[in-house]
């Protein structure tokens, strides 16, 4: 495994810090006041909200896809029996493609819509004329003027592309195993959710310390998602990319980053956003200890009115044809 990539901290003193992971960022990005807490009430309210959203959508979203798979297995029988009736292609890309896509897992598949959401956003990084709107829109600072939507959106937001590697490279090695678990739609809200959870933590902790600055990077969704594992299967074995001959066990690769992070937190380290990692993490172990038992599966009363509704609507949709 490899290292996290962290959500990227930046801070400023008067001025912007710039490194490598930071986009460049104006003066007027910043609003130098100090903020009280009742600014956090929007956010507040957006992280239940939107959590509530997406658990719901995810909770509808399975069950339309239960209802469509069995359809969906019918085409792909009657679709293979045609191939078989066609003469091959040799050098057929498309079908290169296919086989391919075939191959992953149902998690790989999953994330790759994620990675590639990632990608598209680190491309308009590199637009100019975007510049205000990214760091206004794909940055999330408790001091900004804009404090909902960019919780959401910088978590799919890098600018280094090493940053960007980094962690789309730990969401791709945990992403079978997470999927496995959850399933493919209730990974998904809970991966969003956490991005959210993750950025209202950091926003809470540069509220108290007064350390503002915005911040970007997928690492606290990702956090969730390896704390999930981690906590779920502490006994793993993992090892470091580059270093494949030394490995550790999940559980105290979990105690390790925490441990890390929470100096970081407690010491003042400014370069990553500690606070979101620890949010991130701290959702994922308690999601997968306890929250699953509390909101997945307790979603049939939501599944059942959903169902009814479909019901009521196909009825009437009969009755006027």
């Amino acid at each position: 495994m490899e290292e996290t990539g962290s959500k990227n901290a930046l801070s400023h003193d008067g001025r912007p810090q710039r490194s490598s992971l930071t986009p460049p960022l104006e003066e007027t990005a910043f609003v130098a006041s100090s903020r009280s807490y009742r600014q956090l009430f929007k956010p507040f309210l957006f992280t239940v909200g939107f959590t509530g959203c997406a658990f719901s959508t995810a909770a509808i979203w399975q069950y339309e896809s239960l209802k469509s798979r069995m359809q969906t297995y019918v085409d792909e029988l009657r679709a293979d029996w045609m191939d078989k009736l066609k003469p091959p292609k040799h050098g057929d890309l498309r079908k290169q493609v296919n086989r391919w896509w075939n191959s992953l897992s149902e998690g790989q598949k999953t994330v790759g819509g994620i990675i590639f959401a990632n990608a598209i956003v680190f491309c308009m990084w590199r637009t100019p004329s975007l510049q205000r709107t990214m760091i206004h829109y794909f940055t999330s600072n408790p001091a900004s003027k804009k404090l909902c939507l960019p919780m959401i959106l910088s978590t799919f937001s890098h600018f280094s592309f090493f940053h960007m590697a980094a962690n789309m490279y730990v969401l791709w090695s945990f992403s079978s195993s997470i999927v496995s678990m959850l399933g493919r739609e209730q990974f998904l809200a809970a991966y969003l959710s956490a991005g959210v959870i993750s950025n209202f933590v950091s926003y809470f902790c540069k509220t108290a310390t007064g350390r503002f600055g915005p911040s970007l990077g997928a690492s606290g969704a990702i956090m969730a998602v390896l704390a999930a594992v981690c906590t779920k299967m502490p006994e793993a074995k993992l090892a470091i990319i580059f270093l494949p001959m030394f490995t550790f066990t999940a559980g105290n690769a979990l105690k390790a980053i925490i441990a890390l992070d929470t100096a970081g937190l407690v010491l003042g380290w400014r370069f990553f956003d500690h606070a979101a990692h620890l949010g991130g993490a701290a959702f994922g172990i308690w999601y997968i200890t306890y929250g699953h038992e509390l909101i997945w599966k307790n979603r049939e009363p939501l599944v059942k009115m959903w169902h009814e509704f479909r019901l009521r609507r196909s009825g009437r949709g009969g009755g006027s044809s």
